[in-house]
């Protein structure tokens, strides 16, 4: 099927189901629209400089928060990796280098030592040494911060400060890649200043009459008293650091318009090499033809999600640059394991067969993407190339559906964003559904409050990513589909499988590199088999560039925007 009769269907889809109501429509509007999306904005300054220019990025989401541990959404790192730095660094091809650690090695099963690197300062003024980074390891881990990414230092026991510049991390078990974790953009390190503003607040607001250090012995102790104070500060914590974001790295925080902007400026004490940019704004563009349009008129330099309807109008126009870049990130169509009839597994796989993935990437995606035999990506370490993944296959999606007590087909939604391509794959899905007598009602939502509501367990399906950053089977997987992470964490199928947490805890405590990998080639199996999620497939990222006013822009597997090499024409 070819891509214009493609969507000429969806439209007739559409059109056929709007035209069946009269005062509600096929995709409902849950919230209003982001007004942010005005095609507006001063070009940018320092055209033809080489350096010191004003540097205009546009995405499709607003960043959630600039606090590190306040979030683990893709928008939120965009923003957050160009101001703080982490131990371990990793480069644009994944591969893991010295960042505020010069040098790491495993000097135990359980101990990991970290030599940091000296003569570092924090945006405000203040030294880098280890106790910023006991203070962050140990703020991600505290039970009042409620950390969404606390599953990926969880193993961490204890964080010995060794010098002023060097730190032993203690662990529970042995975890390999403890290391790629550093290296997560959530595991940015802050100035211990900024944290015990943070912790004092929140005391404060809490009705707390307890210094930060107090605080700290208490948490040390452990026990029901500090249990007690850390639910009274947790609604609280959060709130300086989500507004007074203090790091290393080559920009830092200058002012925030939660919706349209955040806009950093050059950090001019940064150690990791010079800069050519005087300020970089990240602006909120969430309609596609808005930011092809800036992009071409010079409104914006960079233009992050480009879709594949727009990447050829990027890719021929005279004075603009497609930068494309295959990925580690899965899209999946999720149940809500525990809500019927999704409690059934084998309503799961019905409608998993029921779903060509190959037309939703030649139709939707442009072939800018390869189908998802299960939830890792290829380049991911831990995928299993020899594991089968579901087929089209409706006769036997009709046969399984057949067995169940929903035999009849059954009314039901999909939970979507505002990514016009994530509405286009659900309507797809809708059509195809109904051949099965399911009736598919899609509803879309503003990004923030799909997260919460998904988190919450309140929907039934939806369509989600999941980029594994550390490019580790771990990330992919334990987030996704262990007990222990059901909500914002990352299952929001709300899945439970014994045996599957069995195995996640083996790969990820395992030393032995073969084992890990056969308990990951295992749980992968279940996975297909018991189908908490419809695996769809991986798509290419892609950004647009104004390649008259700026070059040097790249592109990671992750879908991070590096900006480090970025020069003014």
């Amino acid at each position: 099927m070819n891509r214009r009769f493609f969507m000429l269907f969806f439209v007739f889809v559409f059109t056929l189901a709007l035209a069946a109501c009269t005062d509600d429509s096929n995709v409902d509007e849950a919230v209003e629209e982001n007004s942010s999306g005005e095609e507006t904005s001063e070009n940018a300054e320092g055209e033809g400089t080489g350096s010191g220019g004003d540097l205009t990025v546009a995405m499709m989401d607003d960043a959630v928060t600039l606090d590190p541990h306040g979030s683990n959404d893709s928008a939120s790192a965009q923003v957050r990796r160009n101001i703080y730095e982490t131990l371990v660094h990793q480069e644009v091809d994944m591969a893991l280098a010295p960042g505020l650690a010069e040098e790491w090695e495993a000097t135990e099963d359980d101990v990991w030592n970290f030599t940091l690197r000296e003569g570092t300062t924090f945006h405000n003024g203040s030294e880098f040494t280890a106790e910023d980074v006991k203070a962050t390891l140990d703020r991600v881990r505290d039970t009042a911060v409620a950390s969404e990414v606390a599953f990926l230092f969880e193993m961490i026991s204890d964080v010995e400060v060794v010098g002023d510049y060097e730190v032993n991390l203690h662990t529970e078990y042995p975890f390999a890649p403890l290391p790629s974790h550093l290296a997560h953009n959530t595991a940015g390190i802050m100035s211990k200043e900024l944290i015990d503003q943070d912790y004092q607040s929140a005391l404060d607001e809490g009705g707390v009459d307890m210094t930060v250090e107090e605080y700290y012995a208490l948490r040390e102790e452990g026990g029901s008293d500090y249990e007690d104070i850390a639910e009274r500060i947790s609604e609280h914590t959060g709130n300086v650091i989500g507004s007074e974001a203090d790091g290393t790295n080559h920009l830092m925080f200058e002012s925030r318009a939660p919706g349209d902007n955040t806009v950093l400026q050059k950090f001019e004490d940064f150690q990791g090499g010079e800069r050519n940019f005087e300020t970089v704004t990240f602006r909120v563009i969430p309609e596609n033809g808005a930011r092809m349009a800036e992009l071409e008129t010079g409104g914006i330099q960079v233009a992050g999600d480009v879709d594949s309807t727009s990447a050829v109008r990027v890719e021929e126009g005279e004075d603009t640059e497609l930068v494309e870049q295959e990925s580690v990130r899965m899209s999946y169509l999720g149940f809500n394991t525990e809500k019927e009839p999704f409690d059934d597994v084998r309503v799961r796989q019905a409608i998993s067969y029921a779903i060509d993935r190959d037309e939703i990437i030649s139709g939707v995606y442009d072939d800018m993407g390869i189908k998802a035999d299960g939830p890792l990506a290829p380049d991911v370490w831990g995928h299993d190339e020899n594991l089968e993944g579901v087929e089209y296959d409706m006769e036997r999606a009709k046969e399984l559906l057949a067995e169940t007590d929903v035999a009849d087909g059954f009314e039901t939604t999909i939970w979507v964003d505002e990514d016009p391509q994530i509405v286009d794959t659900a309507v797809y899905i809708q059509e195809k559904l109904s051949e099965l007598n399911i009736d598919v009602q899609v509803e879309q939502f503003e990004w923030g409050a799909y997260l919460d509501r998904t988190a919450q367990g309140d929907h039934e399906m939806f369509i989600l990513g999941w980029t594994t950053v550390t490019a580790d089977a771990d990330y992919g997987l334990y987030a996704l589909f262990h007990s222990n992470s059901h909500g914002a964490t990352g299952n929001r199928s709300f899945y439970t499988n014994e045996e599957v947490d069995t195995l996640l805890d083996e790969g990820r405590t395992e030393p032995d590199e073969d084992a890990r990998f056969e308990a990951y080639s295992q749980a992968q199996e279940i996975l297909i088999e018991e189908a908490p999620a419809a695996y769809l497939f991986h798509t290419n990222f892609a950004i647009g560039v104004n390649s008259s006013q700026v070059s040097g822009v790249d592109l990671d597997p992750v879908g991070n925007i590096r900006l480090e090499n970025v020069s003014f024409n």
